[in-house]
Protein backbone atom coordinates (compact mmCIF):
# COMPACT_ATOMS: atom_id res chain seq x y z
CA UNK A 1 0.00 0.00 0.00
CA UNK A 2 0.83 3.38 -1.17
CA UNK A 3 -0.58 5.11 1.94
CA UNK A 4 -0.07 8.63 2.09
CA UNK A 5 3.22 8.82 -0.33
CA UNK A 6 2.96 10.06 -4.01
CA UNK A 7 4.90 9.47 -6.91
CA UNK A 8 7.79 12.02 -7.84
CA UNK A 9 8.00 12.27 -11.69
CA UNK A 10 10.65 14.68 -13.58
CA UNK A 11 11.31 14.91 -17.07
CA UNK A 12 14.96 13.80 -17.59
CA UNK A 13 15.48 16.39 -20.86
CA UNK A 14 18.05 14.96 -23.33
CA UNK A 15 18.29 16.94 -27.00
CA UNK A 16 15.95 15.17 -29.01
CA UNK A 17 14.86 12.27 -26.63
CA UNK A 18 17.00 9.40 -24.91
CA UNK A 19 17.17 6.41 -28.01
CA UNK A 20 20.31 7.28 -29.67
CA UNK A 21 18.46 7.43 -32.69
CA UNK A 22 15.82 9.73 -31.82
CA UNK A 23 17.37 12.44 -33.76
CA UNK A 24 16.34 10.25 -37.17
CA UNK A 25 13.12 9.00 -36.31
CA UNK A 26 11.01 10.46 -38.37
CA UNK A 27 8.33 11.94 -35.18
CA UNK A 28 11.85 14.28 -34.61
CA UNK A 29 12.58 17.62 -35.47
CA UNK A 30 16.69 17.72 -35.51
CA UNK A 31 15.85 21.55 -35.92
CA UNK A 32 14.33 22.08 -32.91
CA UNK A 33 17.19 20.95 -30.69
CA UNK A 34 19.18 24.42 -30.04
CA UNK A 35 15.74 26.46 -30.37
CA UNK A 36 14.89 27.43 -26.42
CA UNK A 37 11.08 27.68 -27.72
CA UNK A 38 11.06 23.92 -28.09
CA UNK A 39 12.33 23.67 -24.40
CA UNK A 40 9.77 26.03 -23.28
CA UNK A 41 6.92 24.13 -24.75
CA UNK A 42 8.10 20.27 -23.33
CA UNK A 43 8.60 22.34 -19.49
CA UNK A 44 4.95 24.08 -20.08
CA UNK A 45 3.78 20.24 -21.17
CA UNK A 46 5.38 18.93 -17.75
CA UNK A 47 4.00 21.58 -15.56
CA UNK A 48 0.93 20.89 -17.18
CA UNK A 49 1.20 17.28 -16.56
CA UNK A 50 2.43 18.24 -12.65
CA UNK A 51 5.11 16.79 -13.02
CA UNK A 52 8.00 17.85 -10.22
CA UNK A 53 10.77 19.06 -12.57
CA UNK A 54 12.38 19.25 -15.29
CA UNK A 55 16.09 17.72 -15.36
CA UNK A 56 19.21 19.00 -17.66
CA UNK A 57 22.21 16.53 -17.28
CA UNK A 58 25.22 18.35 -18.46
CA UNK A 59 29.00 17.47 -18.84
CA UNK A 60 32.33 19.91 -19.76
CA UNK A 61 34.19 18.02 -22.64
CA UNK A 62 32.31 16.71 -26.13
CA UNK A 63 31.09 13.59 -26.43
CA UNK A 64 33.05 10.95 -28.44
CA UNK A 65 30.17 10.24 -30.28
CA UNK A 66 28.13 13.05 -31.90
CA UNK A 67 29.38 12.12 -35.29
CA UNK A 68 26.19 10.05 -34.85
CA UNK A 69 24.35 10.99 -32.70
CA UNK A 70 22.81 14.28 -30.54
CA UNK A 71 24.88 14.09 -27.90
CA UNK A 72 25.88 17.65 -27.55
CA UNK A 73 25.51 19.71 -24.27
CA UNK A 74 23.49 22.95 -23.11
CA UNK A 75 24.85 24.80 -20.31
CA UNK A 76 21.90 24.50 -17.97
CA UNK A 77 21.83 27.70 -16.33
CA UNK A 78 21.03 29.26 -19.28
CA UNK A 79 18.56 27.15 -20.43
CA UNK A 80 16.59 26.54 -17.21
CA UNK A 81 16.02 30.36 -16.83
CA UNK A 82 14.72 30.84 -20.04
CA UNK A 83 12.54 28.39 -18.89
CA UNK A 84 11.96 29.63 -15.73
CA UNK A 85 10.90 32.78 -17.33
CA UNK A 86 7.91 30.65 -18.83
CA UNK A 87 6.86 28.41 -15.74
CA UNK A 88 5.55 28.57 -12.72
CA UNK A 89 5.68 25.75 -10.57
CA UNK A 90 7.74 23.19 -12.34
CA UNK A 91 11.39 22.60 -10.54
CA UNK A 92 14.68 23.25 -12.45
CA UNK A 93 17.26 20.99 -11.80
CA UNK A 94 20.88 21.46 -13.83
CA UNK A 95 24.20 19.03 -13.14
CA UNK A 96 27.00 21.13 -12.45
CA UNK A 97 30.11 18.85 -11.89
CA UNK A 98 32.26 19.42 -8.86
CA UNK A 99 35.38 18.02 -10.01
CA UNK A 100 35.62 21.02 -13.12
CA UNK A 101 33.82 23.78 -10.94
CA UNK A 102 34.71 26.37 -8.48
CA UNK A 103 32.56 26.89 -5.26
CA UNK A 104 31.64 30.38 -5.05
CA UNK A 105 30.96 30.39 -8.84
CA UNK A 106 28.40 27.60 -8.53
CA UNK A 107 26.74 28.73 -5.11
CA UNK A 108 26.35 31.65 -7.38
CA UNK A 109 24.59 30.50 -10.28
CA UNK A 110 22.42 28.24 -7.75
CA UNK A 111 21.35 30.92 -6.12
CA UNK A 112 20.27 33.12 -9.06
CA UNK A 113 18.62 30.50 -10.09
CA UNK A 114 16.36 29.78 -7.56
CA UNK A 115 15.92 33.43 -6.97
CA UNK A 116 15.07 33.78 -10.14
CA UNK A 117 12.52 30.88 -10.14
CA UNK A 118 11.36 31.37 -7.18
CA UNK A 119 12.32 28.74 -5.34
CA UNK A 120 11.99 25.90 -7.89
CA UNK A 121 16.34 25.17 -8.06
CA UNK A 122 18.43 22.28 -7.97
CA UNK A 123 22.01 20.65 -8.36
CA UNK A 124 22.45 17.42 -9.45
CA UNK A 125 25.98 16.83 -8.31
CA UNK A 126 28.54 15.14 -10.61
CA UNK A 127 31.99 14.17 -10.29
CA UNK A 128 32.53 13.78 -14.24
CA UNK A 129 33.29 10.49 -15.41
CA UNK A 130 34.48 11.50 -18.79
CA UNK A 131 38.50 11.34 -18.92
CA UNK A 132 38.62 13.69 -22.06
CA UNK A 133 37.26 16.82 -19.69
CA UNK A 134 40.79 16.90 -18.57
CA UNK A 135 42.09 18.56 -20.80
CA UNK A 136 39.77 21.41 -21.22
CA UNK A 137 41.00 23.05 -17.84
CA UNK A 138 44.45 22.91 -17.99
CA UNK A 139 44.92 19.15 -16.18
CA UNK A 140 47.05 16.73 -17.86
CA UNK A 141 45.12 13.34 -16.21
CA UNK A 142 41.88 13.29 -15.21
CA UNK A 143 41.67 12.93 -11.44
CA UNK A 144 40.71 9.17 -10.98
CA UNK A 145 37.49 8.52 -9.08
CA UNK A 146 38.64 8.51 -5.30
CA UNK A 147 39.75 12.19 -5.69
CA UNK A 148 37.17 13.20 -7.20
CA UNK A 149 34.82 12.21 -4.67
CA UNK A 150 37.03 12.93 -1.97
CA UNK A 151 37.22 16.74 -3.44
CA UNK A 152 33.37 16.69 -4.21
CA UNK A 153 32.31 16.07 -0.30
CA UNK A 154 34.54 19.53 1.10
CA UNK A 155 33.02 20.90 -2.63
CA UNK A 156 29.39 20.06 -0.94
CA UNK A 157 30.51 21.26 2.33
CA UNK A 158 31.58 24.69 1.17
CA UNK A 159 28.85 25.67 -1.19
CA UNK A 160 26.23 24.36 1.85
CA UNK A 161 28.34 27.23 4.18
CA UNK A 162 28.41 29.69 1.35
CA UNK A 163 24.10 29.14 0.53
CA UNK A 164 23.74 29.64 4.67
CA UNK A 165 26.18 32.02 5.07
CA UNK A 166 23.23 35.35 4.99
CA UNK A 167 20.85 34.15 7.69
CA UNK A 168 17.10 34.43 6.42
CA UNK A 169 16.77 37.83 8.15
CA UNK A 170 20.07 39.31 6.95
CA UNK A 171 18.27 41.25 4.32
CA UNK A 172 16.08 43.99 6.50
CA UNK A 173 16.01 46.51 3.21
CA UNK A 174 14.23 49.04 5.88
CA UNK A 175 13.20 52.35 4.40
CA UNK A 176 13.02 54.02 7.49
CA UNK A 177 15.99 53.45 9.67
CA UNK A 178 17.95 53.37 6.26
CA UNK A 179 19.29 49.35 7.35
CA UNK A 180 19.49 47.35 4.14
CA UNK A 181 21.39 44.07 5.59
CA UNK A 182 22.29 43.12 9.14
CA UNK A 183 25.41 41.93 8.86
CA UNK A 184 25.82 40.35 12.13
CA UNK A 185 23.77 38.05 10.46
CA UNK A 186 25.91 38.13 7.16
CA UNK A 187 28.85 35.23 8.02
CA UNK A 188 32.39 34.70 5.95
CA UNK A 189 32.53 30.89 5.88
CA UNK A 190 36.55 31.07 6.45
CA UNK A 191 37.16 27.55 4.85
CA UNK A 192 40.55 25.90 4.49
CA UNK A 193 40.45 22.71 3.54
CA UNK A 194 42.86 20.32 1.41
CA UNK A 195 41.68 21.05 -1.28
CA UNK A 196 39.45 24.35 -1.24
CA UNK A 197 39.65 27.45 0.01
CA UNK A 198 36.80 29.79 0.44
CA UNK A 199 36.24 32.90 2.51
CA UNK A 200 32.92 33.78 1.96
CA UNK A 201 30.26 35.30 2.62
CA UNK A 202 28.12 34.32 -0.37
CA UNK A 203 27.16 37.70 -2.39
CA UNK A 204 23.38 37.05 -2.85
CA UNK A 205 20.58 36.56 0.05
CA UNK A 206 19.75 33.42 1.30
CA UNK A 207 17.53 31.75 -1.23
CA UNK A 208 13.62 31.02 -1.46
CA UNK A 209 14.73 27.43 -0.46
CA UNK A 210 16.94 27.77 1.58
CA UNK A 211 19.44 25.90 -0.50
CA UNK A 212 18.42 24.50 -3.39
CA UNK A 213 17.66 20.91 -3.61
CA UNK A 214 20.59 18.02 -3.64
CA UNK A 215 20.29 15.49 -6.25
CA UNK A 216 23.18 12.97 -6.83
CA UNK A 217 23.36 10.47 -9.72
CA UNK A 218 25.97 8.02 -8.88
CA UNK A 219 25.50 4.32 -7.97
CA UNK A 220 29.20 3.27 -7.04
CA UNK A 221 30.47 2.12 -3.29
CA UNK A 222 31.46 6.37 -2.97
CA UNK A 223 28.60 7.08 -4.93
CA UNK A 224 26.10 5.48 -2.27
CA UNK A 225 28.09 6.90 0.31
CA UNK A 226 28.08 10.45 -0.85
CA UNK A 227 24.13 9.97 -1.11
CA UNK A 228 23.72 8.91 1.94
CA UNK A 229 25.14 11.88 3.56
CA UNK A 230 24.18 14.77 1.06
CA UNK A 231 21.33 13.85 -1.38
CA UNK A 232 17.65 14.28 -0.80
CA UNK A 233 17.26 12.91 -4.29
CA UNK A 234 19.26 10.42 -5.89
CA UNK A 235 18.82 9.31 -9.65
CA UNK A 236 20.14 5.90 -10.68
CA UNK A 237 19.89 3.08 -12.74
CA UNK A 238 17.94 -0.09 -12.41
CA UNK A 239 17.61 -3.35 -14.73
CA UNK A 240 15.23 -5.00 -12.26
CA UNK A 241 13.26 -5.04 -9.32
CA UNK A 242 15.18 -7.01 -7.36
CA UNK A 243 18.29 -4.48 -8.02
CA UNK A 244 15.92 -1.58 -7.68
CA UNK A 245 14.85 -3.13 -4.20
CA UNK A 246 18.12 -3.39 -3.30
CA UNK A 247 20.03 -0.53 -4.04
CA UNK A 248 16.74 1.34 -2.32
CA UNK A 249 17.15 -0.53 0.87
CA UNK A 250 20.95 0.26 0.79
CA UNK A 251 19.98 4.15 0.63
CA UNK A 252 17.79 4.21 3.03
CA UNK A 253 19.68 2.45 5.79
CA UNK A 254 22.68 4.22 4.83
CA UNK A 255 20.63 7.68 5.76
CA UNK A 256 19.30 6.55 8.39
CA UNK A 257 22.55 5.19 9.72
CA UNK A 258 23.73 9.05 9.69
CA UNK A 259 20.74 10.38 11.80
CA UNK A 260 19.18 11.03 8.48
CA UNK A 261 15.51 10.65 8.20
CA UNK A 262 15.44 8.12 5.07
CA UNK A 263 12.30 9.27 3.85
CA UNK A 264 13.23 12.35 3.29
CA UNK A 265 15.83 10.90 0.42
CA UNK A 266 13.73 10.33 -2.37
CA UNK A 267 15.30 7.67 -4.78
CA UNK A 268 14.28 7.87 -8.70
CA UNK A 269 15.31 5.51 -11.20
CA UNK A 270 15.43 6.13 -14.65
CA UNK A 271 12.62 4.80 -17.06
CA UNK A 272 12.11 4.96 -21.03
CA UNK A 273 8.92 4.23 -22.19
CA UNK A 274 8.12 3.29 -25.38
CA UNK A 275 4.35 3.50 -25.82
CA UNK A 276 1.83 1.65 -27.91
CA UNK A 277 -2.50 0.46 -28.33
CA UNK A 278 -1.52 -2.56 -27.99
CA UNK A 279 2.07 -4.11 -26.46
CA UNK A 280 2.74 -5.57 -30.40
CA UNK A 281 2.71 -1.88 -31.49
CA UNK A 282 4.73 -0.78 -28.50
CA UNK A 283 7.36 -3.39 -29.13
CA UNK A 284 7.61 -2.62 -33.45
CA UNK A 285 7.62 0.88 -32.33
CA UNK A 286 10.88 -0.11 -30.27
CA UNK A 287 12.05 -2.34 -32.97
CA UNK A 288 11.79 0.68 -35.51
CA UNK A 289 13.91 2.99 -33.37
CA UNK A 290 16.33 -0.07 -32.86
CA UNK A 291 17.20 -0.58 -37.55
CA UNK A 292 17.76 3.08 -36.82
CA UNK A 293 20.59 2.86 -34.74
CA UNK A 294 24.35 2.54 -36.57
CA UNK A 295 26.99 -0.07 -35.77
CA UNK A 296 29.83 2.35 -35.54
CA UNK A 297 28.46 4.37 -32.57
CA UNK A 298 26.87 1.29 -30.97
CA UNK A 299 30.47 -0.52 -30.65
CA UNK A 300 32.11 3.02 -29.95
CA UNK A 301 30.03 3.49 -26.74
CA UNK A 302 30.24 -0.23 -25.68
CA UNK A 303 34.23 0.36 -26.20
CA UNK A 304 33.37 3.64 -23.62
CA UNK A 305 31.41 1.90 -21.18
CA UNK A 306 32.99 -1.49 -20.82
CA UNK A 307 36.31 -1.82 -22.84
CA UNK A 308 35.47 -3.45 -25.20
CA UNK A 309 37.06 -3.26 -29.44
CA UNK A 310 34.94 -4.82 -31.11
CA UNK A 311 33.76 -5.06 -35.08
CA UNK A 312 30.94 -5.12 -37.17
CA UNK A 313 31.55 -8.38 -38.10
CA UNK A 314 31.43 -9.42 -34.34
CA UNK A 315 27.51 -7.90 -33.95
CA UNK A 316 25.55 -11.55 -33.84
CA UNK A 317 27.83 -13.23 -32.01
CA UNK A 318 28.04 -13.91 -28.21
CA UNK A 319 29.72 -10.73 -25.61
CA UNK A 320 33.21 -11.97 -25.33
CA UNK A 321 32.42 -11.82 -21.45
CA UNK A 322 35.97 -12.95 -20.48
CA UNK A 323 37.36 -10.10 -22.58
CA UNK A 324 35.38 -7.45 -20.45
CA UNK A 325 37.62 -4.95 -19.08
CA UNK A 326 37.30 -5.23 -14.96
CA UNK A 327 39.55 -2.48 -13.64
CA UNK A 328 40.49 1.11 -13.24
CA UNK A 329 37.55 3.76 -13.85
CA UNK A 330 35.29 1.51 -15.90
CA UNK A 331 35.27 -1.49 -12.52
CA UNK A 332 34.18 1.34 -10.05
CA UNK A 333 31.54 2.45 -12.44
CA UNK A 334 28.50 1.89 -11.50
CA UNK A 335 26.85 1.72 -14.89
CA UNK A 336 29.31 -0.55 -15.73
CA UNK A 337 27.55 -3.37 -13.17
CA UNK A 338 24.39 -2.38 -14.50
CA UNK A 339 25.32 -3.60 -17.94
CA UNK A 340 27.57 -6.28 -16.71
CA UNK A 341 24.37 -7.71 -15.30
CA UNK A 342 22.95 -8.00 -18.08
CA UNK A 343 25.19 -9.66 -19.59
CA UNK A 344 25.20 -12.15 -17.08
CA UNK A 345 21.43 -12.53 -17.23
CA UNK A 346 20.17 -12.54 -20.61
CA UNK A 347 23.70 -14.02 -21.76
CA UNK A 348 23.10 -11.38 -25.29
CA UNK A 349 24.41 -11.42 -28.48
CA UNK A 350 26.48 -8.09 -29.26
CA UNK A 351 23.82 -6.65 -31.58
CA UNK A 352 21.46 -7.80 -28.63
CA UNK A 353 23.23 -5.83 -25.79
CA UNK A 354 23.87 -2.67 -28.15
CA UNK A 355 20.08 -2.17 -28.84
CA UNK A 356 19.59 -2.70 -24.99
CA UNK A 357 22.40 0.14 -24.58
CA UNK A 358 20.51 2.27 -27.41
CA UNK A 359 17.04 2.96 -25.67
CA UNK A 360 18.59 4.47 -22.55
CA UNK A 361 22.49 4.14 -22.02
CA UNK A 362 21.34 1.47 -19.46
CA UNK A 363 18.45 2.94 -17.71
CA UNK A 364 15.09 0.56 -17.47
CA UNK A 365 13.52 0.59 -20.90
CA UNK A 366 9.66 -0.59 -20.64
CA UNK A 367 8.03 -1.43 -23.98
CA UNK A 368 3.51 -1.93 -23.61
CA UNK A 369 0.32 -0.16 -23.22
CA UNK A 370 -0.53 2.49 -21.33
CA UNK A 371 -1.81 0.51 -18.61
CA UNK A 372 1.27 -1.90 -18.85
CA UNK A 373 3.74 1.19 -18.15
CA UNK A 374 1.33 1.99 -15.27
CA UNK A 375 1.74 -1.09 -13.36
CA UNK A 376 5.39 -1.40 -13.85
CA UNK A 377 5.84 2.07 -12.20
CA UNK A 378 3.30 0.44 -9.30
CA UNK A 379 5.16 -2.43 -8.79
CA UNK A 380 8.37 -0.32 -8.26
CA UNK A 381 6.39 2.23 -6.63
CA UNK A 382 4.54 -0.44 -3.93
CA UNK A 383 7.64 -3.25 -3.54
CA UNK A 384 10.21 -0.54 -2.25
CA UNK A 385 12.24 0.06 -5.62
CA UNK A 386 11.47 3.41 -6.08
CA UNK A 387 10.47 6.69 -5.13
CA UNK A 388 9.41 8.09 -8.34
CA UNK A 389 11.08 8.15 -11.99
CA UNK A 390 12.95 10.19 -13.98
CA UNK A 391 11.26 9.90 -17.37
CA UNK A 392 13.49 9.79 -20.34
CA UNK A 393 11.44 9.91 -23.60
CA UNK A 394 12.90 7.78 -26.14
CA UNK A 395 12.39 11.00 -28.43
CA UNK A 396 10.98 14.42 -28.00
CA UNK A 397 8.34 15.99 -27.96
CA UNK A 398 6.39 12.64 -29.25
CA UNK A 399 7.76 10.31 -26.47
CA UNK A 400 6.87 12.22 -23.38
CA UNK A 401 3.17 13.78 -25.26
CA UNK A 402 2.38 10.17 -25.02
CA UNK A 403 3.30 9.25 -21.32
CA UNK A 404 1.70 12.57 -20.67
CA UNK A 405 -1.30 11.98 -21.95
CA UNK A 406 -1.70 8.17 -21.41
CA UNK A 407 0.19 7.62 -18.53
CA UNK A 408 -0.28 10.07 -16.10
CA UNK A 409 -4.52 10.12 -16.08
CA UNK A 410 -3.52 6.35 -15.17
CA UNK A 411 -1.24 7.19 -11.97
CA UNK A 412 -3.94 9.69 -11.33
CA UNK A 413 -6.55 7.18 -11.21
CA UNK A 414 -5.17 5.03 -8.94
CA UNK A 415 -4.67 7.18 -6.72
CA UNK A 416 -0.54 7.52 -7.30
CA UNK A 417 0.31 10.84 -8.71
CA UNK A 418 -1.42 14.52 -7.90
CA UNK A 419 -4.15 16.37 -9.89
CA UNK A 420 -2.36 19.50 -8.80
CA UNK A 421 0.28 21.27 -7.24
CA UNK A 422 0.09 21.56 -3.30
CA UNK A 423 3.42 24.28 -3.12
CA UNK A 424 5.33 26.15 -5.37
CA UNK A 425 9.35 25.19 -4.64
CA UNK A 426 10.82 21.90 -5.67
CA UNK A 427 10.93 21.08 -1.65
CA UNK A 428 7.55 21.50 -1.83
CA UNK A 429 6.86 19.11 -4.48
CA UNK A 430 9.37 16.33 -3.13
CA UNK A 431 7.85 16.96 0.38
CA UNK A 432 11.17 18.31 1.54
CA UNK A 433 11.68 20.69 4.73
CA UNK A 434 13.71 24.13 4.27
CA UNK A 435 16.49 24.03 5.57
CA UNK A 436 17.59 26.19 8.55
CA UNK A 437 20.76 28.05 8.02
CA UNK A 438 24.08 26.86 10.28
CA UNK A 439 24.28 29.89 11.28
CA UNK A 440 20.83 30.84 12.78
CA UNK A 441 21.38 31.84 16.17
CA UNK A 442 19.42 29.91 18.63
CA UNK A 443 18.09 32.25 21.01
Amino acid sequence: MTGDRQLRLNLFVYPGGHHEAAWRFHGSDPGQLLDIRFYQDLARAAEAATFDGVFFADGPALADNVRYASRFRLEPFTWLSAIAAVTERIGLIATASTTYSEPYNLARLFASLDHLSRGRAGWNIVTTGAPQAALNFGLDAHPVHAERYDRAREFVDVVTKLWDSWEDDALVADQKTGLFADTDRIHPIGHEGPRLRVRGPLNTPRTPQGRPVYVQAGSSEDGRAFAARYAEAVFTAHQTLTNGQEFYRDIKARAAALGRDPRKVLVLPGISPFIGSTEAEARALHEEFNELTQPEYSLQLLHRLLGLRLTADELDGPVPRALVETGGERGNGSRFQVILDIIDRERPTVRQLLHRLAGARGHRVVTGTPEQVADQIQEWFEWGAADGFNVMPPWLSGGFDLFAEQVVPILRERGLFRTAYTGTTLRDHYGLSRPESQYARRE
